[in-house]
Order: C-alpha cells, then sequence, then structure tokens
C-alpha cells in the first residue's frame, strides 16, 4: 500500500510533535527541518487541526502542538483520518468509482480485508512509538 504524500507529511508532524510534546513548533520550522514546502505543509497542518490531532495558538511563542497525548493517538486513526480522500482502489471511492469489473469483481473483498489487516496493524503503534526528536548532528 503506498501512502499520499500529504499522509507522510502529516505523520511527519505528528511524529515530530510527539518527542516533546509539550513544545509549540511552527509549521515553518518544521517545512524547513523536513524540506518540504511550507504552503503544502500548512494544509496538511490544517487538516490535522480539523480531524482534532493537533492544536494552535496564535500570537507570540505560538504555533501548532498535539492535541492530545501522543500515546493516546495511533498510527491507524491517523493514518485513515488523512488516507480518507484517497481509494485504494476506483472502486472503493465514495461514489463508487467508475470500474467495468464491479458486478462480478472478486477482488475487492480481498482488498478491503487486506486494508483492514493494514490499518489493524498500525492500530497497535501509537504517535509516541514513532516520536522523532529531529535532526541529529553527526560528528565527523
Amino acid at each position: 500500500m503506498r501512502l499520499a504524500a500529504f499522509t507522510d507529511f502529516g505523520l511527519r508532524v505528528m511524529m515530530r510533535l510527539a518527542d516533546k510534546p509539550e513544545t509549540i513548533l511552527t509549521t515553518r520550522e518544521i517545512a524547513e527541518e523536513f524540506q518540504i514546502s511550507y504552503h503544502h505543509l500548512a494544509k496538511v497542518v490544517q487538516d490535522l487541526v480539523r480531524g482534532g490531532y493537533l492544536q494552535t495558538k496564535h500570537g507570540a511563542g505560538g504555533g501548532i502542538s498535539l492535541a492530545n497525548p501522543p500515546h493516546k493517538v495511533t498510527l491507524g486513526e491517523v493514518i485513515r483520518y488523512l488516507e480518507q480522500r484517497h481509494a485504494l482502489v476506483e472502486c472503493f471511492r465514495q461514489d463508487g468509482g467508475n470500474c467495468l469489473l464491479t458486478p462480478s469483481c472478486r477482488l475487492k473483498a480481498r482488498l478491503f480485508e487486506a486494508r483492514e489487516a493494514f490499518f489493524h496493524s498500525l492500530d497497535a503503534t501509537s504517535i509516541a512509538d514513532c516520536a522523532y526528536s529531529g535532526a541529529t548532528t553527526r560528528e565527523v
């Protein structure tokens, strides 16, 4: 299964903030650290705020932080949320897609089962388990 770049970036933000949950970072700081477009990352952050995974603080010293303790948020729930707009295959789209195999397809049920197993395995891992402390400097 391939995750969308949007989901990948969202996971990076969550993992980075999970390292020190009491710390507030700005979207710009994270974008620069991960060498991601600020504007693209801002959309990801806004989506995570809407989903209740991040919270924002405005003004001096403002930025983003986790909305919940990182040990209470699983990879599975975050990925389900971020991937909801990306269908694994056409027939999984909300509108049902336009697949000619639909009337007699025997693949859909197996793909659904595999996707659920994928998410189920990620439900056993919290964001805290994947906390990322940021770039480390290497001594030469």
